[in-house]
């Protein structure tokens, strides 16, 4: 039988995350919808990063050691997946992996640690050729549905990306409150997007990935002559790649998109993250989810 698409990215988070840091992104996870009818489960020890409002007290009194206690929604959470399967995303990154299976992972850690709440998961895709919703439902194996059409949706040959289009398809098609985690190419986010975002901001909590475009000018790209930007075809030869005054207007637009952008989505209240490769996603998903949290 052949490996699924889930059954590879929890292999990659259980290579990444030991026993305890699992418990933590579980309890990142938990603390995004924390204070929405959220009823008592259990005790456990107290690690860096809880909150001390948590601490039971009389229960770190008889045990000796300090006890936090954890809590989980009493009714089903809602999150949706909002994945950019525009041609774009079929470009490398800067692992010099596909954007694809960056996304796909990113997906499958957050559906994953949704499955294990129990929570309902659902799926918005779009491109500039439209898009498509998948329905909420709850478990691993809609899980792998869900991760199957973003995989099958995002191809070099495909239609564009419509970042603009995805975020139109989500609004226009999401009216229940849920956690939007959105996954997309590295691109700016101009007027028509930004009021958008805040549009989308009003109704529901969002989690932004930006999966980041390969270094053109790196060493690892000298040889690789022509690079092909699968958005337009446009090619780079090798001897522009050498130019140093063509290099540093690169790298300065470069850091001025990831500035703006990140600039953008913090005037949002919109916590954000950058991956360059599939061997980041975890950490960011964990720095992701804390950074939702604390700004809540």
């Amino acid at each position: 039988m052949a490996e699924t698409l889930l059954t590879r990215v929890k292999s990659s988070m259980f290579v990444h995350l030991h026993r305890r840091t699992r418990g933590l992104l579980d309890g990142e996870y938990a603390s995004v919808f924390k204070g929405r009818s959220l009823d008592f489960e259990d005790l456990r020890t107290y690690v860096a990063g809880d909150e001390v409002r948590d601490i039971d007290w009389k229960a770190t009194a008889r045990q000796g050691s300090t006890l936090v206690k954890r809590y989980v929604a009493v009714r089903k959470q809602l999150v949706l997946l909002v994945a950019d399967t525009g041609r774009n995303m079929a470009a490398v990154t800067r692992s010099g992996e596909s954007k694809r299976d960056v996304a796909i992972m990113a997906f499958g850690v957050m559906g994953y640690l949704a499955s294990r709440h129990e929570d309902l998961v659902g799926l918005a895709r779009a491109d500039a050729d439209g898009g498509e919703s998948l329905p909420l439902q709850a478990g691993e194996p809609h899980l792998e549905r869900l991760l199957q059409a973003v995989h099958r949706a995002t191809s070099v040959d495909g239609p564009a990306s419509d970042l603009n289009g995805l975020l139109r398809h989500v609004a226009e098609s999401s009216r229940r409150r849920m956690l939007l985690f959105v996954v997309a190419d590295e691109a700016a986010l101009g007027p028509d997007t930004v009021e958008l975002l805040r549009r989308l901001r009003v109704q529901h909590e969002i989690l932004w990935l930006t999966v980041q475009d390969a270094d053109l000018i790196a060493p690892s790209a000298a040889g690789k002559d022509p690079m092909v930007d699968v958005a337009s075809d446009a090619w780079l030869p090798e001897s522009l790649r050498r130019d140093r005054r063509l290099t540093d207007q690169y790298r300065a637009a470069a850091t001025q998109l990831a500035e703006n952008t990140a600039t953008v989505l913090r005037s949002l209240g919109i916590a954000q993250g950058r991956v360059g490769g599939p061997a980041e996603v975890v950490p960011a998903m964990f720095a992701l989810l804390e950074s939702h949290r604390r700004a809540r």
